[in-house]
């Protein structure tokens, strides 16, 4: 079968606002999470992040890569460039779904080839084992093997020489610090790269002000690779000691409603204010 021709472009700064809500513009619930995702391309750019567009035949921009040196990343390894995300708009909202045109094959062929001119040994990137977001299986489908995996989430790669060496998560996953006795402790770990995480970390923190002086929120930034090699996780929100937000993405309404179910449980009357 004859694939449709995909035309392949540099993000530039008038792509800004376009990649930080990750092609979704008429998401306004996800503003939010689009300017904390703005702060971190420009933040990275300068360490060598790459942005790549795919345009259909129309000229619509209807997909997206994100690829950075592996020593920047959420993962171990040297002389490798990292896939945080690959992303096809599939929504019928804003510019419709794009799904099943080869943009996202034609994204990650352009990206290999700029990471090999760029000199790189190898490209990695991640999977889920279940078949949503980032599956697993359509790496493998393009040639990436397992290196490494922790949980559901697969570390592939593909090495483009000899000498390359393959990759490995950084480390366990290190248990959330105690919180303050007397009250729930919301506590986020975020990436700043994840437009969906962004925005569950601000409504983490609506949710905890909007509940009192019961509620203690603390976030913990991992889009640092030193941080993430300490915590070993990347945007999770934990009531507590625990996690609610394995699986899909947990909205405001959610959240409020958890940690108001904690805060019933508290023993002792309400702490006093800080």
């Amino acid at each position: 079968m004859t694939r449709t021709p995909v035309k392949i472009i540099d993000a530039g700064v008038e792509h800004r606002d376009l990649c930080a809500c990750c092609l979704c513009e008429w998401a306004t619930d996800f503003k939010l999470g689009a300017e904390r995702r703005a702060q971190w391309i420009e933040r990275f750019s300068a360490r060598g992040l790459r942005i790549k567009l795919a345009l259909n035949q129309a000229g619509v921009v209807g997909g997206m890569i994100q690829y950075l040196p592996i020593e920047e990343s959420m993962a171990e390894g040297t002389g490798l460039y990292f896939v945080p995300c690959i992303w096809v708009h599939g929504h019928k909202q804003g510019r419709g779904d794009q799904r099943g045109h080869g943009l996202g094959t034609a994204l990650l062929e352009a990206a290999e080839a700029d990471a090999r001119a760029l000199g790189a040994k190898g490209m990695a990137a991640w999977g889920l084992w279940l078949p949503v977001w980032m599956k697993a299986g359509w790496w493998r489908k393009h040639g990436y093997r397992k290196a490494d995996r922790q949980g559901m989430m697969v570390l592939l790669w593909k090495p483009f020489c000899a000498a390359a060496q393959p990759p490995r998560w950084l480390t366990a996953q290190k248990p959330v610090p105690p919180g303050e006795p007397a009250r729930v402790t919301v506590t986020v770990f975020s990436n700043s790269w994840c437009l969906a995480g962004n925005q569950t970390c601000e409504d983490a923190r609506r949710a905890a002000a909007e509940l009192g002086e019961r509620v203690v929120f603390r976030e913990i930034d991992t889009s640092e690779h030193a941080a993430f090699a300490e915590w070993g996780r990347s945007g999770e929100v934990f009531i507590d000691d625990k996690s609610v937000t394995k699986g899909a993405p947990v909205g405001y309404q959610k959240l409020h409603k958890l940690i108001e179910k904690r805060i019933r449980r508290l023993p002792g009357p309400p702490a006093p204010p800080r």
